[in-house]
């Protein structure tokens, strides 16, 4: 991972603070979790947050084992 200095506003960064603790998330974690999901919703404009926000859940319960396999019938 590459660290960079970036300068934002204050009042972002204390609500970054804020939103990132209540979601067990550090303040960068936080940004870096905002800016994937402006990346994602500005690469794919038709699709809702709803299902951006899901897709990202599963891929996250993915990584971590917690999905089972689908089977139809």
């Amino acid at each position: 991972m590459v660290s960079k200095t970036v300068r934002l506003e204050a009042s972002f960064v204390e609500l970054a603070k804020r939103v990132g603790s209540a979601m067990r998330r550090s303040t960068p974690q936080q940004i870096e979790h905002w800016a994937e999901i402006g990346r994602i919703m500005e690469d794919n404009p038709d699709l809702p947050y709803a299902f951006v926000r899901d897709a990202m859940l599963a891929q996250t319960e993915r990584e971590a084992g917690e999905l089972e396999e689908y089977t139809f019938g």
